[in-house]
């Protein structure tokens, strides 16, 4: 493959590292010092390094480690499309798409979602090497960014440092599979529509199918004219989206979308397709509701709609609460629902609601950012049944339970 971008428009964005391990990134071409205001704000103050000081260096699974990428040559471009698909894509699909008019440079990932605090993430597992030059000129040339993703740890888009729930250690937990908490090791631009990125070694420990996505650099020729080509070439196996749309207007008003789970939601989730269709809301396939959708009874708050998935944890958790005695401790008119098929309000950001895995109770006296008034042995119990508190959260939500672990009643 080759470049044929004759110049490269980068925007200044914030990076900042989140470890002092090694000492060659201040060396790299383009990488921003850290006496430099203007190339590194601080932290949020629960966050790493919040007092300016370098954060202890990590000890690192070799697991989850991958050949360090030497420094970068070549060109830095944009990625202007992504084409992701439901399974790997297949080498010949993928020469296919490399050899269309227009397609300057491509690199495969493996491309997820991972569900955190309400808000649905994009995961890349990628070749620090490949996927580096898809970012900005300073993100690519930060060469401690990659070397801290080939040893293990994530980099995360730096728009994300105020919402992500990071540990006090710098950590992140992905699922509940081996391997799924990361450290993270920078907050830096990425590609559009990636949040977060490791190496291929942590895709495979997250369970994230290997290949299925694809990252096209289209230099001077315009996007949106490759999508019926593109079309034509993935057929029903992937879908293509206009990243410069996205960037734009932050969504691809011309294509539909995709989600993939990782870790135990998988099954729960399946292959999420949906089409945005305005004021926030998304349409899911058709298909996807009828396999995965269910309206049932359940004890305190009656005929409710989730996921399938979620109906026993929940039916078992409001059963516990009724024989302890605290099913007035629960409002059924003031429930606002499971299943809603939505973005986050103001954002193209997934709900957890549009999958079936959330509901919100006693809305009135638990709103955002309060500490709520949510009964502490009813948030007990729905703990043990495998639901998440939003009353935990950085940014409380003290209303919201969601399924966090996937158990089986007894």
């Amino acid at each position: 493959m080759r470049w044929s971008r004759a110049s490269t428009a980068v925007a200044v964005a914030t990076v900042l590292l989140l470890t002092g391990c090694s000492s060659d990134a201040a060396d790299a071409p383009g990488a921003p010092a850290a006496t430099d205001p203007a190339a590194a704000s601080p932290p949020p103050s629960d966050a790493p390094g919040a007092d300016g000081a370098p954060p202890a260096p990590v000890t690192l699974d070799p697991a989850y480690a991958v050949e360090r990428p030497g420094r970068r040559t070549g060109a830095v471009g944009p990625a202007d499309i992504l084409v992701a698909g439901k399974q790997t894509l297949s080498p010949e699909l993928v020469a296919r798409i490399e050899a269309l008019d227009g397609v300057q440079v491509a690199t495969t990932i493996s491309l997820a979602n991972v569900p955190l605090e309400n808000k649905v993430y994009n995961v890349a597992a990628v070749d620090p090497g490949d996927y580096r030059s898809f970012t900005t000129a300073e993100s690519a040339d930060l060469q401690e960014q990659w070397d801290r993703v080939a040893a293990g740890e994530a980099a995360v888009s730096s728009t994300l440092r105020q919402d992500l729930p990071v540990g006090d250690d710098g950590s992140l937990r992905l699922g509940e599979a081996p391997g799924a908490v990361v450290h993270i090791g920078a907050w830096a631009p990425q590609a559009e529509k990636i949040d977060l990125v490791v190496n291929r070694k942590r895709g495979e420990a997250l369970g994230m199918v290997p290949d299925n996505a694809l990252l096209i650099s289209t230099g001077r020729t315009a996007p949106e004219s490759l999508r019926k080509p593109l079309a034509a070439i993935v057929g029903d196996e992937a879908v293509v989206q206009n990243l410069d749309a996205v960037a734009r207007y932050g969504l691809d008003p011309g294509a539909f979308d995709s989600a993939v789970l990782v870790g135990d939601f998988a099954d729960a989730v399946g292959v999420f397709n949906f089409t945005p269709i305005g004021g926030g809301r998304i349409a899911p396939d058709p298909a996807w509701v009828r396999t995965h959708i269910v309206t049932e009874a359940v004890p305190i708050l009656g005929t409710i709609t989730c996921n399938r998935y979620l109906m026993p944890q929940l039916k078992a958790a409001l059963g516990e609460i009724v024989r302890l005695g605290l099913a007035d401790k629960i409002h059924p008119g003031e429930y606002a629902g499971c299943y809603y098929p939505r973005y986050i309000a103001g954002s193209s950001t997934l709900s957890n609601h549009s999958f079936g895995l959330a509901l919100d109770l006693n809305v009135p006296g638990n709103q955002r950012g309060t500490v709520g008034e949510m009964d502490r042995g009813v948030v007990a119990v729905f703990k043990r049944w495998g639901f998440a508190w939003g009353g935990d959260w950085n940014y409380t939500d003290p209303m919201h339970f969601e399924l966090s672990q996937l158990k089986a009643p007894g």
